[in-house]
């Protein structure tokens, strides 16, 4: 097993390889977000830093469990059957069939996928999906004011979308899943409830709208997409959308035999191990749902010409998600 590496230039550990990432990401002491600084410090304060603050996947300890719990197992339900694929390809074709452009197709095709299983109907789609591409310009550290200032506003609107479809979830929904497995596994807060359902749809804004990019590059890069579903899982490994996440020390511990010291960050290096959406407590739990929905999307792409593409990458400290140019 590789040992952590002390990068002097940017002041933290790097840590690369399968068992070494797995090790970091398993130990209880090396915590998902600083000690003193729960909620970044930009958005402290807002709507956005209210909703950032209250996600079980940016919280460790015990009181995290039910709420971690509930949202595995409605996640788990949306994924099984194939509903989240069959949902992708017809949400992604509606999209086509409206001439939404490949770049912003992306983006919006995957959230609106996820905003329609959680029971709005299609008519709001749109709203969710602007209002969540604003919301997620927030999370970045490389967001302005502004971007600060539209997504405190966008956090309002999306709490209230959530808050009044709680109120008349459709039943079978992903919405009304996500509030009785609340209710099986003792998870009372309302707020965190709400907040958490708004994070689905943030790691979907940006994970699997990554996802979905990657697997476009590989089709424009002559990858074979007749099996679309082992097309993605390919992608998956060999081009993951998150490529690194950071943990923070909150005491001294024992890492990939060297010491770590309280305070002390370490650069998880994801991608090269092959774990791009995460392992240990803070795996993602919604792999399986994005893959199928990332999965329907292509389906719904090939059924019509796609022409040549050009892409870059958005600029990103822990992301590779391409933005396509016609």
């Amino acid at each position: 097993m590789q040992n952590l590496e002390w990068d002097a230039g940017r002041g933290l550990w790097v840590a690369a390889g399968a068992a070494l990432v797995e090790e970091v990401l398993s130990n209880p002491v090396l915590r998902v977000r600083p000690l003193a600084e729960p909620v970044p410090a930009a958005i402290a304060g807002g709507s956005a830093g209210e909703v950032f603050g209250a996600l079980v996947r940016m919280n460790d300890g015990e009181r995290h469990a039910a709420p971690k719990l509930a949202l595995q197992r409605a996640l788990a339900a949306a994924a099984d059957g194939g509903l989240a694929q069959q949902r992708g390809q017809s949400v992604a074709a509606q999209l086509l069939a409206e001439g939404r452009p490949v770049g912003a197709w992306v983006f919006e095709a995957p959230v609106s996928t996820v905003a329609s299983l959680l029971g709005f109907a299609g008519a709001q789609l749109p709203a969710v999906a602007r209002w969540m591409g604003e919301f997620v310009a927030c999370l970045s550290p490389l967001s302005n004011a502004e971007q600060i200032d539209q997504a405190h506003a966008a956090s309002l609107r999306l709490l209230a979308a959530m808050r009044e479809l709680l109120q008349a979830a459709p039943q079978g929904s992903l919405a009304a899943s996500v509030a009785q497995e609340a209710v099986a596994a003792g998870w009372q807060n309302d707020h965190a409830i709400l907040a958490n359902l708004v994070g689905l749809l943030s790691q979907t804004y940006e994970a699997t709208a990554g996802l979905l990019g990657n697997s476009l590059v590989a089709i424009q890069q002559g990858a074979e997409c007749s099996d679309v579903n082992a097309l993605v899982a390919q992608v998956m490994e060999s081009d993951p959308p998150i490529v690194n996440t950071r943990r923070f020390a909150a005491g001294r511990c024992m890492v990939g035999g060297v010491t770590v010291e309280a305070g002390q960050v370490i650069l998880v290096m994801l991608g090269e191990a092959r774990r791009g959406f995460g392992h240990g407590r803070h795996a993602c739990p919604g792999q399986q749902l994005a893959q199928q929905i990332a999965a329907g999307c292509i389906e719904a792409l090939r059924s019509r010409p796609l022409p040549q593409l050009s892409w870059t990458y958005r600029a990103s400290v822990n992301a590779r998600i391409p933005e396509f140019h016609q």
